[in-house]
């Protein structure tokens, strides 16, 4: 297996590890307040975060930043908390493009935040490692195409869910925003 192949698949692995799921929590709060229909302000969303995070996950392998990991780890339930909290006044206030722009304004910082978890466990991996680019890269591509298929998994529920039910896309984003600020405000006292 290649380097590209072997970190590629670390990096997928990552993002879908059920034992990290904060990360998923994140992207979930992220999409909660959309509709399928929505699906361009999502890339653009998701986009941000990306760009965010892999900001800092290159600087922090690259040892250009270094902050405390148990900074970071507490820090990122925080994100998944306001994110929450944000879907939540958006759904209430009906006031939907300035607090969307506030929205991607604040996933590319979270993300920058979630670079620092991701390159955590990255930094151990390549240890004494002397080029870590093609790592870099591979690691950095299969977290997005694992972030992909969490957005795609998420709409798939969504519409199912939607058609089944009587749920409207409000009580959705109620719902799915209240059940992820729990489980955030669990990791952030755990």
């Amino acid at each position: 297996m290649s380097d590209f192949s072997l970190y590629f698949q670390l990096g997928l692995e990552h993002i879908a590890d059920l034992a990290a799921y904060d990360h998923m929590l994140f992207i979930i709060a992220l999409c909660a307040i959309f509709k399928i229909a929505d699906w361009k302000q999502v890339l653009i969303l998701i986009t941000a975060f990306t760009l965010g995070h892999s900001i800092t996950l290159i600087f922090s392998v690259l040892d250009w930043v270094n902050i405390d990991k148990d900074l970071v780890e507490t820090l990122i339930p925080i994100t998944i908390l306001i994110t929450c909290i944000l879907n939540l006044i958006i759904v209430f206030l009906r006031k939907t493009w300035p607090l969307l722009k506030l929205h991607y304004t604040l996933a590319f910082f979270f993300g920058l935040i979630h670079g620092l978890g991701f390159a955590n466990y990255l930094k151990s991996l390549l240890m004494g490692m002397g080029n870590v680019t093609v790592p870099l890269l591979a690691f950095n591509i299969g977290i997005e195409i694992g972030q992909v298929a969490i957005v795609l998994l998420y709409f798939v529920i969504y519409f199912i869910l939607i058609k089944l039910t009587t749920f409207s896309h409000r009580i959705w984003t109620v719902s799915i925003s209240i059940l992820v600020a729990i489980f955030s405000i669990f990791l952030i006292f755990s």
